[in-house]
Order: structure tokens, then sequence, then C-alpha cells
């Protein structure tokens, strides 16, 4: 039974290792569960160093994921600051998870002196890498929740907790009842826009890819169940869901939403500029 037990992990621990992003499997090992993290659920003392966003009709944010840092090296992501001191339409950023290495204290606490020099609020995700070695206690102190809500005026933003590779039914059912009161397409619809308008937006981040580029990548969610619920819930409500994880650009269309996987900023220094517009949404890549 052992024998066919190595037989079988051995292969997929292998696959998992060699195509995900430098696994540590000591820490992969010693991480911590979701039900755990999501007690400080939308903790309004969370993030409470921050500014309140207010959102016009027309402004800009940055997206960027798995910048891995490590041994207080944030791989040259302090230039952020340039580039969002000389575009004043950015008005706040997402950092898709994957924030630290192994969830080191003195890495979260590099990566928040950079956001703190921010001229504009910085929102992190918290991804399988941050929760290495039980560090969530970690984030908890320095951060706090990993599963929130902002309201922005004329959006709204939710961040989701997927470090363990689900969103579980918990949180799912959080976000189905927290959408109902969001700004939305759903929102627009009733204003008389049947492609919801500028005052209704609603922008979901989370670590963990949906999809996948092909179909023996393993590095997407891996339950369908829960990606069918949660395209569902996002259906006429959500205008993009952002991710990362899977260091690969991906961007797929389901239920009307726009799904957009981001490719690591360690290794290719890249982030995603959105532009949000009375028109519509653009989005470009870049390069830091």
């Amino acid at each position: 039974m052992v024998k066919l037990l190595l037989k079988t992990l051995l292969p997929i621990l292998w696959i998992y290792v060699t195509v995900s992003c430098n696994v540590d499997m000591g820490g992969l090992f010693s991480s911590t569960d979701l039900d755990e993290r999501l007690k400080e659920k939308n903790n309004p003392e969370s993030l409470s160093r921050l500014a309140p966003l207010t959102l016009g009709d027309e402004y800009s944010f940055i997206v960027m994921t798995d910048t891995h840092i490590e041994n207080g090296n944030a791989h040259g992501l302090e230039k952020i600051q340039t580039v969002i001191a000389e575009n004043p339409e950015i008005r706040f950023a997402v950092f898709c998870g994957d924030i630290t290495q192994n969830g080191a204290e003195q890495d979260v606490k590099k990566f928040i002196d950079i956001t703190d020099k921010l001229t504009i609020p910085a929102y992190p995700v918290i991804g399988n890498h941050d929760i290495f070695f039980g560090n969530w206690s970690v984030w908890k102190k320095l951060i706090g929740s990993t599963s929130y809500r902002i309201n922005g005026g004329s959006a709204t933003l939710f961040m989701l907790d997927s470090a363990n590779s689900f969103f579980g039914k918990q949180q799912l059912d959080w976000l189905e009842k927290e959408l109902k009161s969001a700004h939305g397409k759903a929102a627009g619809n009733a204003a008389g826009n049947a492609n919801g308008n500028a005052n209704g937006r609603v922008f979901v981040f989370s670590h963990h890819n949906l999809f996948g580029g092909s179909a023996v990548n393993i590095q997407q969610q891996s339950d369908t169940r829960e990606r069918a619920r949660i395209i569902s819930l996002l259906s006429g409500r959500c205008d993009i869901m952002f991710t990362g994880h899977s260091h690969e650009r991906l961007i797929k269309k389901a239920g009307g939403v726009l799904f957009v996987n981001i490719e690591d900023y360690t290794s290719t220094k890249t982030y995603c500029l959105v532009s949000v517009k009375k028109t519509g949404i653009s989005y470009e890549f870049k390069k830091l």
C-alpha cells in the first residue's frame, strides 16, 4: 500500500515542483488553514494605515503579482514609486499574492516599507508562498485580513484568499452576499445601461488562477465546482477578475467576465495598467 501511494504521489509532487514557482517543500507542507484566516475576514482594522479610496468616473490602477520578496530583496519593486508619481491618473495598486517567497517577517515589512512610500493605497492579496512555514501569523500581525472588500465610491474591489488553491464555501457565501450591495454591472443595468456604467464597477483580485494555458498545466483552480460557482457569482456583476500564481499571461472570458492572469513580476518585471473611462475599460502590460 505504501509503495503504491509513493508511486502515485511522487510523480505528482515532481511535476508540481518543476512547473510551479520556486517551491520550498518544507514551507509548503507547513502552511496554514483557510478557515483560520477567514476568521479575520473583512476586518475593518486591516489596512487601517491606508487612506480611504474615492474614485471618480475615470481613473487608472496597477495590478502586479508574484513579487517574491526574499531576504529583503524586492527585485527592484521600489521603481513602482516613480511610475505612480509620473501618472496622477493611477489611484491605487493591487499585488495579487506571493508578495514574499516564504512569508518571512522582514520581507512583509519590506513590502510595507515600499508601499507606504506610495502616494496611493496599495492592496495586498495573500498567496501560497505568503503562508509558508505557518507565516499567516506574520501577515495577520502586519497586514490583517486576507479576504476583504474596498469601497471606492464608483467602484468596489474584492480581495479573495485562494492561497490554499481554493476559496471555500464560507468565503464564496460571503462574496455572494457582498456582491448584492456592490456597484457593478447589475447596478448599471438598473440605471438603464445594458453594459453597466462607470459608476458601477466591480473588480476582483485573487492569487490562484482559475484557468490554465493547456490541458497539462496543473497550475490552475482544481475544483471545477468552485470555478463554476465563482464564474456564476461574478456574471453580470463583475468587470474583471485578476489573478497570478502560474507565472504566465492568460486572458479568458467566461460568463461575460474577463479573467486576466498576469505573469510574475520577479522574472518579467511586468505590471498591468488598467484604465477606466466613461466609455469602457482598457488595459496594457508594461515593464517596470
